[in-house]
């Protein structure tokens, strides 16, 4: 073998971009070190749900370095790297049940062979395991993404979570990089890849201001769009108007937008009602977890024509002439178009997943059936753990500042 990729097999390809992330992940390599020597999770067997990409890979690595017997399905039928995959069975001794553009019926059934483990833990990106509340030894869970927290949080509301749950994104690491930075960044190549499209002088509608849509807005502007949000909260509003830029009801913003990307993690934020009034042309694009913010059923019953026009890009005539382009089948565009984001950001969103699961095996039986956050001394080791590897150094408060942070003053 000369090391030319067309003589590797799958498994041997898929090494190789794992071994690439595995290098921009030092947050993560640092914490198997530890876990290859201390073993927390020896004897524990987790059922995982995710985007399996060669990040995801370096996880896997991590927990089996930590003792832990790994089952592993994919969180989205479009995001499955087939190559990944083969390595992870191949050289990792993972079992996985996955593979690319998988149907739906398959991708339940490849969530219930993960289950199938009998899980003590259960590691989801969008609760499609926790969600099915499997009985057994689950001791509980830990949850990646905005779409899962929600979905969660609303299942404690209702009072049907029977284990405790670890809200991995809420973890400031996590949001403030992953889904701003990663998300953004990723966003935005998944719409390239797919169209190949000018950004600069176009109108982009970013429907929601969360995180994702805070670094989707932030990355579009910067590319030379013109940038409209919309939203439902007020504060969030509030300061997307702040930031420059300019705030619409959906119903108005459509009629002016040459691209539209949804970042909501709600339902029919692009629906039957706004179709007679999108611009011929448009690009209609979703970067939620679940493939519900855009009605596609609506859009496909409202066209003449549906023509495949690129990879990733369907062209939809409606009755009345205008042309809609969909990307992705109306999935989330950065995992299913691009490459998910980058390893540098994965490093730390995947380091608190192997922190909060120490901390789980070691404090669940202390734990209610609720929805926790990571603890917020692991989500700072993180982030020093990563300053450190990036060569930044920051200041130490001084014993002076220390006793007057900590001290009630009656004045200056």
């Amino acid at each position: 073998m000369n090391g030319d990729i067309k003589d590797l097999t799958l498994s041997d390809c898929g090494r190789k971009l794992i071994e690439w992330a595995d290098r921009q992940m030092p947050v993560l390599r640092s914490i198997r070190e530890r876990f290859a020597s201390e073993r927390p999770l020896d004897g524990l067997r987790i059922a995982a749900g995710l985007h399996i990409t060669p990040e995801t890979a370096v996880l896997m690595r991590t927990l089996k370095a930590a003792g832990a017997e790994l089952a592993l399905c994919a969180s989205n039928p479009l995001s499955t790297r087939d190559e990944i995959c083969a390595s992870l069975v191949a050289h990792e001794g993972v079992a996985v049940y996955a593979r690319y553009q998988e149907d739906v019926e398959t991708y339940y059934a490849h969530v219930e062979s993960a289950l199938a483990l009998d899980p003590h833990i259960l590691m989801d990106d969008g609760a499609d395991l926790i969600a099915r509340q499997p009985k057994g030894a689950i001791i509980g869970a830990l949850e990646e993404t905005t779409t899962g927290v929600i979905r969660v949080r609303a299942m404690e509301r209702q009072r049907l979570l029977r284990f405790p749950v670890i809200a991995v994104n809420d973890s400031p690491t996590k949001r403030f990089f992953d889904n701003r930075y990663g998300t953004g960044q990723n966003t935005i190549d998944g719409i390239l890849r797919s169209t190949n499209t000018l950004i600069a002088g176009k109108t982009a509608v970013v429907a929601g201001y969360g995180w994702v849509g805070r670094g989707i807005a932030s990355r579009l502007r910067g590319m030379g769009a013109q940038v409209i949000v919309t939203e439902i909260s007020p504060h969030l509003a509030i300061e997307a108007l702040m930031e420059g830029y300019r705030v619409l009801p959906i119903m108005e913003a459509v009629r002016e937008a040459d691209l539209i990307v949804t970042a909501t993690g709600n339902t029919q934020i692009v629906s039957t009602e706004h179709l007679p009034h999108l611009k011929d042309g448009v690009l209609l694009c979703n970067s939620g977890h679940f493939d519900v913010e855009i009605d596609v059923k609506a859009l496909r019953e409202a066209a003449i024509s549906r023509t495949s026009v690129r990879p990733n890009t369907e062209e939809y005539v409606l009755a009345s002439g205008q042309r809609v382009f969909l990307l992705a089948e109306g999935r989330l565009i950065g995992q299913a178009a691009a490459e998910a984001s980058p390893a540098s950001v994965m490093d730390m969103s995947f380091a608190n997943q192997a922190l909060a699961t120490e901390w789980l095996v070691k404090h669940h039986e202390k734990l209610d059936a609720i929805v926790y956050e990571v603890p917020p001394e692991i989500d700072e080791f993180i982030a020093r753990l990563k300053l450190e590897s990036l060569g930044v150094r920051i200041d130490k408060p001084s014993s002076a500042q220390l006793a007057y942070a900590n001290a009630w003053n009656e004045g200056t």
